[in-house]
Parts: C-alpha cells; structure tokens; sequence
C-alpha cells in the first residue's frame, strides 16, 4: 500500500458526535488537509438534517480543506470525492462494474447505496463528510421511502476493511484527484465520473422540496448541474434527490 500523503493530516477518534461537528470545531486552526475518522458516532446527521447510521465498523469520516476558490467550484469536489470511493472500492475488490456513481453525492454497489457524500462550508473551509458502510447497512426502514436500498462492502464481498484502513485508500486516492482538479479543473473529473454514472440515458426523477422533474438523464454540465431531457426539453438541475 501506498504511503499516506504527506500534505494531509489525519485525527482518529474512537467515539465523535459527529466527524463534521468535529471538522466545524477544528477548522479555525488548521494549517493544512485535514481528514477526521471516527470509529462511531453518536449524533451523526446527512443531507437537509437527517439522521445517518453510523453502526461501529462502518466508515465515518470529513476531509477539511482550505476554500480559495468560489463556492460553486469548490463545491465541484463532490465529484473528487465520488470518484476516490469509487477507486478505492476498486482497489480493494478489483470490481469496477459493479460500483456505480449516483448524481449528485452517492456511490452504489449492484444498485445499492453503500456510500454518501455531505459538503459544508465554515468560514472559508470547505468540509467534506463521507459514510460509507464497510460493514452494516441501515435497514430500509431507516431511509426515505422511494430512496435506493442501502447495501454493504462486507455483505457485497467476502471481505473485511477497518474503517482506518480504508480511510488510507480513500486518503491516496483523494489526494491524486485533488492535484488533478486543482491543476486542471473540472472537465478530466466530469468526464471520469460520467463513465461511471448511474442511469446515464434512463428516465430519472429529480425531486426537490418544492417540485420534481422526471426526465432523462442526458449530461452533467461544466457547473456540475444535472441535465435531463423533459418534453419541453433540457432542464439544469442544481440540487435535487434523484430517485430511479
């Protein structure tokens, strides 16, 4: 295995409230990269608030990064992160078929959720939260009714990963997107993860707490938007749930 990279620090914790209160805390004094891993949470929270299973043995986790650019390309790091998860299920199962990227912050195995991204900002620090379940999966009594069923690596493949391990994989993996992102924007990170992305050319539904779109899905532009083709024709999506 590679050696962790040198430019990122990392601060593990037996127990957290939660890796991004955590990373909220600390950000202030930060001087470089900093991943936070906690080997459980107790009052762990995803996207728009809601509750995140965090079983002892799954991965808890927050990258910090010093913001310098705009928030709409900073926030373009979803992508990187997306993209390293999927490479280090690779790397550690050497199945890329199977693994597949679900727009805008998920990562799933065989059509299911093992993996969710959460982006927040504080100050001009970009914090970046990842869970991704090594070992359990929430039940699906514990996600949004219509949301893709969550699955696990251990349940997926006759294999056991600590979180600490993986969050070296993970780590390596991060830092070559990074330099790559930083160096040459987004377009070689847009067009890696849209040769995994799920249901590229199918009908979708794109549902915010306002409205829904269903459409097919067709791109995601240079901002990162969501593009789905409708009978009045394409439509840019900025946030949205995406249900299949």
């Amino acid at each position: 295995m590679s050696a962790w990279p040198v430019a990122y620090g990392r601060r593990v914790f037996d127990v957290l409230d939660s890796t991004l209160s955590e990373a909220g805390r600390i950000a202030p004094s930060l001087t470089r990269p900093t991943w936070i891993l906690a080997l459980e949470q107790t009052a762990a929270r995803g996207r728009r608030g809601r509750a995140w299973s965090t079983a002892r043995g799954n991965f808890a986790g927050t990258l910090i990064l010093r913001r310098t650019e705009a928030p709409g390309f900073a926030a373009l790091r979803s992508f990187v992160t997306s993209l390293a998860l999927l490479r280090a299920f690779v790397a550690l199962t050497g199945q890329v078929d199977r693994f597949a990227l679900k727009w805008p912050n998920d990562v799933l195995l065989d059509g299911g959720k093992v993996a969710g991204i959460l982006l927040e900002s504080s100050g001009d620090q970009l914090i970046i939260g990842v869970g991704v379940n090594l070992a359990h999966a929430p039940t699906v009594a514990d996600v949004e009714p219509g949301a893709v069923t969550p699955v696990s690596l251990a349940g997926a493949f006759d294999l056991k990963v600590s979180p600490e391990a993986f969050l070296e994989l993970l780590a390596i993996e991060y830092a070559a997107l990074e330099t790559q992102f930083t160096t040459y924007g987004f377009a070689p990170i847009r067009t890696a993860w849209l040769a995994h992305a799920a249901r590229l050319g199918q009908v979708i539904t794109a549902r915010t707490m306002r409205e829904q779109t269903v459409g097919t899905f067709e791109d995601v532009d240079p901002e990162g938007n969501l593009i789905l083709r409708t009978s009045s024709g394409a439509v840019a999506i900025t946030a949205a749930d995406v249900f299949f």
